[in-house]
């Protein structure tokens, strides 16, 4: 041995001899050549790091960490095909797929899926133009192989639970399929969505092109492109159902009512009806199927129940993309010519059985305000099973009760269109959440108002009076308001039903500088004007207002609704912005008090935190997923049974 200096000799023992000492010289002079002096590091060992490279060591793959996984490191090792694969990978993969005929082992059978989708990776990455490789043929083979490694058919070999092979070899699949339905060297991400005879690096694939899971023609949609190739912005919530399929965003084509492109989700399913007991043939057949994950989530395959990959949050944050959408607010308050119809839009094709509940923006605003909200709440799995979600877009500088109106003209024409037959009791049960000035829109879905309205004007009853067809019409459309008989709840947010503090003088004239009415109201003008010199209106109420002019705190038509509560077995649920932490009574949001916004038949009031605009805020989203959980519970199973040949509506 020898001698550590450090350690004292013990009494009485003896110095080692001379060729204990040259066997020890000897030993250190070997390390020293290997290079394993004392402080070098050993070729084989265990370092300590940090838990998140140890990860990817262990359980990463090329998708995950941009490295081949640890499962595939071990099959190309035991074929000694490290090297070859990095010089000559078509010889590996040949290699492979023959070891794979003859054993069927599943190990084989997930090497292969991910080392074609490497080479997928480098072909497509590739400087080179002419070379007759195409990207495509090995991602395809990725999700071929993929395929048959989930199935495991004719082995004994299955991908167990907890596998991380599992989920890696759906990833391979999903985005394989998805890089495989673009066109060469295409880098827009549209996916061509066509049958034919497919290729691969060894054989070729007879596909089928079956759309009849996608409930609307696919001619309607200008393009196809994969979800999974855009990074959402701007949402809290990705909302993505794992399984198999690669997720789409069908863009519609704009139209001349609506010149935006609207968007809805989908996912391509590739059926494969070979299984790896086939692999030593050259040709395999498969169909292309084509689901929208609204109507179907799941498919059969063979014995097996499996989940489709959906993603809903992609299409609607791809529609944001527009910059018209984010003018949309301020051009439509100004402007007399609606750049989008007021109307009922759907965030998703209309789906029979499900509770509708419409959302109703504010004054400069528009529905990107929603946009948190309602992709928040779509994340939810009771609402995403009971409920859909529509918005009315409207000019917020016309007046409240004009658009009023035109909100309860659309909702009924919508239901009447989607449910002519009045089968579908889910949308018997709908509910309206209106924010700021669009509360007070929602408040007339459900108000009684009687005469008390019209004895803002006149006390005297109106079939006393000597008015013209046309000026009655006026009257009964403007002032007296029923209930819609399926709204069932409504939720205010932020909502001046005393009126606005910022609709002061100042703010009202310069309103009435920039806003132009629209035609109809116009053309109304002429009756109007003739009806309030009739009625001896007084001079604050002359003229036509604005939306402004209809929330001014002195209004005494917007206090006199302020008063009515909605009719019996509605309920109605207030959410205040209150900015500050002090007493939120004494309290306002930067527009509204909270003494305009409190009413006492709320059968809940929430208190928000935030300025005025706290649609996105998620104690706000919170506080309606509450109420909408609440309303979805209280309803009778059948209301969400689909009636038998539903309307349908285009998406």
């Amino acid at each position: 041995m020898i001698r550590n200096p450090a350690i004292p000799e013990q009494p009485g023992r003896q110095r080692p001899g001379i060729f204990t000492a040259a066997r020890a010289l000897l030993g250190l002079a070997v390390m020293v050549l290997l290079g394993l002096a004392p402080g070098c590091v050993t070729p084989i060992g265990a370092d300590k790091t940090s838990p998140r490279i140890v990860f990817q060591q262990v359980h990463g793959n090329e998708l995950s960490s941009g490295q081949v996984s640890s499962e595939t490191c071990a099959v190309l090792h035991r074929f000694d095909q490290d090297e070859t694969f990095k010089q000559s990978p078509d010889a590996t993969l040949q290699l492979l797929r023959r070891k794979a005929v003859e054993t069927g082992e599943s190990d084989l059978l997930y090497a292969l899926s991910e080392l074609n989708f490497i080479e997928g990776e480098r072909v497509r990455r590739a400087a080179w133009t002419w070379k007759p490789q195409d990207a495509r043929n090995y991602y395809l083979a990725a999700a071929v192989y993929a395929w048959f490694f989930l199935r495991a058919e004719g082995t004994n070999d299955t991908a167990p639970a907890y596998d991380d092979r599992f989920r890696a070899a759906c990833n391979f699949y999903n985005s394989g399929l998805g890089w495989a339905l673009t066109e060469r060297r295409a880098t827009n991400a549209v996916a061509v969505l066509q049958g034919g005879t497919w290729h691969l690096p060894a054989g070729e694939i007879d596909v089928k092109f079956d759309p009849s899971g996608f409930p609307w023609p696919v001619t309607d949609a200008k393009n196809f492109i994969l979800a999974d190739q855009f990074l959402v912005r701007g949402l809290s919530v990705r909302n993505i159902q794992p399984g198999l399929g690669a997720p789409l965003i069908a863009v519609g084509r704009p139209n001349d009512k609506v010149k935006l492109s609207r968007c809805t989700a989908a996912t391509a399913f590739l059926r494969i009806e070979s299984g790896p007991a086939d692999l030593a043939s050259n040709r395999f057949r498969a169909t292309l199927e084509l689901y929208s994950p609204y109507t179907t989530n799941k498919v059969q395959v063979g014995s097996h129940v499996v989940p489709l990959e959906t993603d809903t949050t992609a299409p609607l944050a791809y529609v944001m993309n527009q910059s018209m959408v984010w003018s949309l607010g301020n051009v439509q308050f100004l402007s007399a010519e609606e750049q989008i119809p007021s109307d009922i839009y759907f965030t998703r094709p209309y789906e029979p059985g499900l509770v509708p509940v419409v959302f109703v923006h504010g004054t400069f605003s528009s529905p990107v305000w929603w946009a948190e909200m309602i992709n928040t709440l779509s994340a939810d799995p009771v609402l995403a099973r009971h409920c859909q979600f529509w918005y009315f877009i409207y000019n917020s500088g016309n007046p409240v009760v004009y658009s009023a109106s035109r909100l309860r003209e659309a909702l009924a024409a919508k239901v009447k269109e989607v449910d002519p037959e009045g089968k579908d009791p889910a949308l018997q049960q709908m509910v309206v959440v209106g924010h700021s000035q669009g509360g007070l829109l929602t408040k007339l879905t459900v108000t009684d108002t009687r005469d008390k309205l019209w004895n803002v004007l006149n006390t005297n009853r109106l079939e006393s009076l000597k008015l013209s067809p046309a000026q009655q019409a006026l009257i009964e459309k403007y002032l007296f308001y029923k209930p819609l008989p399926f709204v069932k709840e409504v939720v205010f947010i932020s909502t001046p039903h005393r009126g606005s503090y910022l609709a002061t003088g100042f703010a009202r004239s310069l309103a009435r500088k920039f806003v132009s009415l629209p035609r109809q109201l116009l053309d109304q003008s002429k009756e109007l004007v003739g009806l309030k010199e009739k009625l001896g209106v007084p001079g604050e109420l002359k003229g036509l207002p604005t939306s402004l002019d209809s929330m001014r705190p002195d209004n005494p038509f917007l206090l006199a609704l302020a008063e009515i509560p909605p009719a019996p077995g509605i309920k109605a649920h207030s959410i205040i912005a209150v900015q500050g932490e002090g007493d939120y009574r004494q309290g306002k949001d930067g527009l509204v008090k909270y003494s305009s916004a409190h009413v006492d038949y709320a059968e809940s009031e929430f208190i928000v935190r935030s300025f005025h605009s706290c649609q996105d805020k998620p104690a706000t989203i919170e506080e309606v997923r509450r109420i909408l959980r609440e309303h979805i519970a209280s309803l009778p199973p059948n209301t969400f049974t689909p009636p038998p040949n539903p309307g349908a509506a285009s998406p």
